[in-house]
């Protein structure tokens, strides 16, 4: 009897160590299985007429928004891709509320010109629970894992914009408008402009007779905050620093009603046409050149690379378009890439956003001016010496 139980017990104990043994390679092959399914799934690739991109704007009250939609648009077209475009007509709420519904759309990518740098974190919050990354597209979204940032260098924008002003008045009482303080763009700037600034502070050359931010960059507190400033120095300003081109069209109509305009230097970003009119006129000093079809294609292509998905996004973006590095948005350092800009004044104004870059045509940046004094293409009058050549050849012939 003992000798019967104790080969009972010996065959139970083999029959449980096999189970186990095969529990466990069940589960091996299991877990293998799900792991080989789960890295197929990660380097799973889309083709680029299946994926759906989301872009919200923040608003298209200034001109330069406008124009980069009709850019993503036509990229979009061109690659055969859908675009799904949302505008926030400048309601941080609402941004977020329409990126929700992007999100819950099922994008394969978002990206976002922020209203408001803080109020959008949420955003790339959301985004990351159903899976979709997101990129910052020309302002900061701060304080949260933000995947990509696509921007100018706003720092040299201000740096650019004082310097503007201090060469052409190094003494003086000044107005410093800044720009959007919701914007983190725009401390950049004021940064920017401070590094110029500064020294000129320090030395006594430079008195800063109003210092003001223009909420939501609009020009009619950038001409509020100018008439107050004018007042309180009794007209007696050097100098205006203005930190985008539609603030300062609201300080340059502040500067009309005192008849100082075009004796005050005065700057701005952006190369809006109203701006460039102005400059050509001589109201407005200069303005700090974006070019936008590098932005735009940097942003497109760094969304594509991720919508298709490719293994390294940032490769997929060209190189020769800017410069990757590391930014801080208080959470993380983000890898961002950073497109130059340009400083425009009169002298090169018709060289590069007429003739090489196209980004006005002569007649709206000069219709305000006579045309015999718009300035001659050399091609074109290239052109014309050959074509008059030609005529009189014919003539003779």
């Amino acid at each position: 009897m003992k000798k019967n139980a104790r080969r009972l017990l010996a065959a139970l104990m083999c029959a449980t160590v096999v189970l186990s043994m095969s529990a466990c390679t069940t589960g091996s092959e299991t877990d293998d299985a799900a792991s080989s399914d789960g890295a197929e799934a990660s380097s799973e690739t889309k083709d680029i007429k299946d994926i759906v991109v989301g872009l919200s704007i923040g608003n298209t009250t200034e001109e330069r928004w406008n124009r980069e939609i009709e850019m993503f648009q036509e990229y979009a077209d061109e690659k055969g891709f859908t675009l799904n475009v949302q505008n926030a007509n400048n309601d941080a709420n609402k941004q977020v509320s329409q990126c929700e519904n992007l999100i819950n759309q099922g994008v394969d990518v978002m990206i976002v010109q922020s209203l408001d740098a803080e109020a959008a974190s949420p955003i790339v919050e959301s985004a990351h629970d159903a899976g979709i990354q997101v990129i910052a597209y020309d302002r900061f979204i701060m304080n949260c894992d933000l995947d990509y940032y696509v921007t100018f260098d706003s720092f040299k924008v201000g740096q650019v914009e004082a310097q503007f002003i201090v060469d052409a008045a190094p003494k003086g009482n000044y107005i410093w408008l800044k720009g959007a303080p919701e914007d983190n763009n725009a401390h950049l700037v004021a940064e920017g402009q401070q590094d110029v600034l500064q020294p000129y502070i320090d030395s006594g050359d430079i008195t800063i007779v109003t210092e003001q931010w223009c909420k939501g960059w609009d020009p009619n507190e950038a001409l509020k905050h100018t008439e107050n400033g004018l007042t309180s120095a009794a007209n007696d300003v050097q100098g205006v620093i203005a930190s985008n081109d539609g603030t300062a069209g609201g300080a340059v109509q502040a500067l009309e009603a005192q008849g100082l305009a075009g004796t005050v230097p005065i700057c701005g970003q952006d190369a809006d046409i109203a701006a460039c009119q102005r400059i050509v006129e001589g109201t407005q000093t200069g303005t700090v050149y974006k070019p936008l079809a590098p932005l735009n294609q940097a942003a497109c292509e760094l969304a594509v690379a991720i919508a298709t998905g490719e293994s390294d996004p940032m490769s997929g973006v060209d190189s020769s378009l800017g410069t990757w590095q590391k930014l801080s948005n208080n959470s993380k350092d983000v890898d961002s890439f950073t497109v130059d800009v340009e400083a425009i004044d009169k002298d090169n104004i018709y060289d590069i956003i007429i003739e090489r870059d196209a980004f006005h045509s002569v007649e709206d940046v000069y219709a305000n001016v006579p045309k015999d004094q718009w300035p001659t293409s050399s091609d074109s009058a290239g052109a014309d010496d050959a074509a008059e050549s030609a005529e009189t050849a014919q003539t003779a012939e």
